[in-house]
């Protein structure tokens, strides 16, 4: 029986924080609500993107494991990876037509924060164009 007698246990130091990011505060930012970036839509663009193509390429998975190679004209290896191909395609072009109508609940479900916070700002911004038509010309 062999027992350990030493072992190396690295020290941990700071976090390779990139310069682009900054120092990270999480004691002053504790209660403020999260800011989900610049691009307040990008999250739900990726939300979808990942949800459609997940979705579809699952659906068309299962679809082509529920038939059979044909006995003639099979093109092997080669056929496979290029149905592989295709279906991610299929699935790319699905997700841009008709993931919304899926992932738009889903969404709202999983990040309700930035709904609200999307609401607020389109409601602020049809305000200040309502206090706009309400000025008069001299």
């Amino acid at each position: 029986m062999s027992t350990i007698t030493s072992f190396n246990v690295p020290l941990l130091g700071m976090p390779n924080v990139p310069k682009s990011i900054g120092p990270v505060d999480t004691v002053a930012n504790r209660f403020e609500t999260p800011d989900y970036g610049q691009n307040k839509d990008e999250l739900k663009e990726k939300f979808t993107q990942f949800f459609g193509e997940t979705f579809y390429g699952q659906t068309l998975k299962s679809m082509r494991s529920t038939v059979g190679k044909p006995a003639y004209f099979h093109g092997g290896q080669a056929e496979e990876v290029f149905r592989g191909q295709l279906d991610q395609h299929l699935a790319e072009h699905l997700t841009e037509a008709t993931a919304d109508r899926f992932a738009s609940p889903l969404f709202k479900r999983q990040f309700p924060n930035h709904v609200d916070q999307a609401a607020m700002k389109n409601s602020a911004t049809n305000s200040s164009l309502d206090q706009l038509q309400n000025l008069s010309r001299r």
